[in-house]
């Protein structure tokens, strides 16, 4: 096998040593004590990297206890564990970071020694099998603070390239290798059927077509195989149908006949497979009232056999606990969840209740010996094949890489073909190195704002959450003399005697349920008295609008001269500004519809209804 981790290589014989150093627990009554036991396993056909994976695994399953195969398919929040210990009692498999859910001192650094620390514990126990970490680095590695923050899908869309994707997604994988991390929840291959979904940034667009294209990003994040240095392993969600629910409500209803829901929701994940994607997420979302995480036609008639995922299945955060619609995880849950196909569950808090109903399950013969073996073989080769045996701790040679100036060089090509010019008239853009510009609106100078949800936070919060360029401090280094670029939020002070003004408005970050927006899609009312003080000057006015999604703004649109659409652009502002001077000429095409009114919602190419911009649209700046 390749090395993942060439730093790694200093464990070597020194395996056994850490299979009982620190963080070696005495487990609970029925389980195998963690001590000098493991010596004997130094030996074994799966410590022998020469061996076939499949051959490896049927020996380490051989060796299994049930509480070890039960522990295999259990993911644990990092924050929910009582003692750390507990990774190595429960046999646990898997950790994950929540969003923001982060160490003390949210570093690279602080986050390689983390993994290091939890990684030492589970490799305590008797068999040494090591944990996998998971994280939703889903535009870039968005919960460590410096990390490069791309652009959120929806833009990556709007580029209508895939090798620039495929790239995006190596770098986020370098960074996440970076912190330690082997596995990342993305990418998100939804197809965003109404823009009232909260989720519709992480969608690449509204058609099948385009998501798979895009899902070159699960090859650049899993590079040419799992232990390659510098690679992780992807994830293709949420497993299937969560962008076309009804109303756009979140964890929703997708009322679709089977012939739709294989014609516009499968595709991408069809295609996902096809690139050897290493595990797929389950959707919270119901397809015609059957929960997804119970549905076993389509996540093993469909998924594992008649598409041929050899991966395994995760579930979502404690989505099996929703399948009765009572809080709490019940073993009829726990029962259902596994026998439809789900091989790890996501608990992410209560673990230890959730070992015991999964052990009184299979005890009672309700679920079978053979779809744990089954789950554990799956999880087991993908640990196998990203090296973790051989080398289980962070390859510190990623993680100075972290934030890098190459990396954001990536980041700021994204912003740039991700652009899209809706509206020029009169040549308002590109803007003159030699203008007199004022730029206002709450999204001109805010990082937090134009990186939106999944950003430090779950939800993402204004402010200079992480490092990065702000579009005002774009539009500064593009000016000849920066001090003909004025600034104020609410474009107080603006008079004729400037050539044009930038506004930069729209959203403020959200993520999934809190996104949901039944109601208006609109702008709010600071950014109409925004513009309305922009108008009244009489210079010209071009709108940078920063979103998740098109907003109704048809009513606006007459009074602007220019309409920029930057979706959520990142860290990297720099990119906006290379478009507004003419550095980079717009190429970005719309990867969505954009309505003409929120009453059309939900609207999509091909369904008769009459947009104010069709799908594909994009202008660019005349010679």
């Amino acid at each position: 096998m390749k090395r993942r981790h060439l730093s790694r290589l200093a464990l070597g014989a020194g395996i056994a040593a850490l299979l009982v150093g620190p963080g070696t627990v005495v487990p609970s009554a029925g389980q195998a004590t963690a001590t000098a036991a493991a010596r004997p396993y130094a030996g074994a056909d799966y410590r022998d990297a020469r061996l076939p994976v499949a051959e490896r695994v049927e020996d380490l399953l051989s060796r299994m206890t049930l509480d070890d195969k039960i522990g295999q398919m259990t993911q644990a929040e990092r924050g929910s564990l009582t003692e750390q210990s507990d990774l190595a009692t429960y046999r646990i498999g898997s950790v994950l970071s929540g969003g923001g859910s982060t160490p003390a001192t949210n570093t690279p650094a602080a986050w390689a020694d983390m993994y290091d620390s939890f990684q030492r514990t589970a490799l305590s126990t008797p068999l040494g099998i090591p944990m996998i970490y998971g994280v939703d680095a889903v535009h870039g590695h968005g919960n460590v603070k410096g990390a490069t923050v791309f652009p959120h899908h929806i833009g990556l869309g709007a580029t209508r390239d895939p090798g620039l994707v495929r790239e995006v997604g190596r770098v986020t994988a370098a960074e996440v290798a970076g912190t330690g991390i082997d596995w990342n929840f993305a990418p998100c291959l939804c197809v965003a059927r109404n823009d009232r979904w909260g989720r519709t940034y992480e969608s690449f667009g509204e058609v099948p077509q385009l998501a798979t294209a895009m899902t070159s990003e699960i090859s650049g994040m899993q590079g040419r195989s799992l232990d390659a240095p510098g690679s992780v392993m992807a994830t293709a969600k949420h497993y299937l149908g969560d962008g076309g629910t009804t109303g756009g409500d979140d964890q929703g209803n997708t009322e679709l006949s089977e012939a739709e829901l294989r014609a516009v929701h499968l595709p991408p994940f069809k295609e996902a497979v096809r690139r050897d994607v290493g595990s797929v997420m389950v959707s919270f979302s119901s397809w015609n009232d059957v929960k997804m995480h119970g549905n076993r036609y389509l996540l093993t008639d469909v998924l594992k056999k008649e598409l041929g995922f050899d991966g395994f299945v995760i579930s979502d955060w404690a989505g099996i606990d929703q399948l009765d619609g009572e809080s709490g995880f019940t073993g009829e849950e726990v029962r259902k969840g596994i026998n439809a196909g789900i091989d790890m569950v996501m608990v992410p808090y209560d673990y230890k209740k959730f070992t015991q109903l999964l052990r009184d399950e299979v005890e009672a013969g309700r679920v079978p010996m053979s779809r744990i073996d089954d789950a554990n073989r799956r999880i087991l080769t993908k640990k196998f094949e990203l090296g973790l045996f051989e080398n289980p701790f962070t390859d510190r040679s990623y993680t100075g890489k972290v934030g890098s100036e190459k990396h954001r060089a990536v980041a700021r090509e994204a912003v740039r073909e991700s652009q899209v010019l809706l509206k020029n008239e009169d040549r308002t853009l590109p803007l003159g190195k030699r203008d007199k510009v004022f730029v206002a609106g709450k999204n001109a100078d805010d990082i937090g704002n134009q990186s939106g949800g999944w950003t430090i936070t779950w939800q993402g919060s204004s402010g200079p959450v992480t490092p990065g360029t702000t579009i005002l401090d774009g539009i500064r280094s593009e000016a000849r003399d920066p001090s003909d670029v004025t600034y104020d939020r609410h474009g107080n002070g603006i008079d004729d005697s400037y050539d044009v003004a930038v506004a930069v408005v729209g959203e403020t970050p959200y993520a999934e349920g809190e996104g949901d927006r039944p109601g208006s899609l609109g702008l709010d009312q600071e950014d109409l008295e925004t513009l309305a003080r922009l108008k009244a000057s009489g210079v010209p006015v071009a709108v940078v609008l920063v979103s998740g999604r098109p907003l109704d703004i048809a009513d606006q649109l007459p009074g602007w001269d220019a309409l920029l659409a930057s979706w959520l652009p990142g860290t990297e502002g720099n990119g906006v500004s290379d478009v507004l001077y003419g550095d980079h000429k717009p190429s970005g095409k719309l990867p969505v519809t954009w309505m003409r009114d929120a009453a059309q919602q939900p609207i999509n190419v091909g369904d008769g209804k009459k947009p104010l911009f069709p799908y594909g649209y994009g202008l660019t700046y005349r010679r």
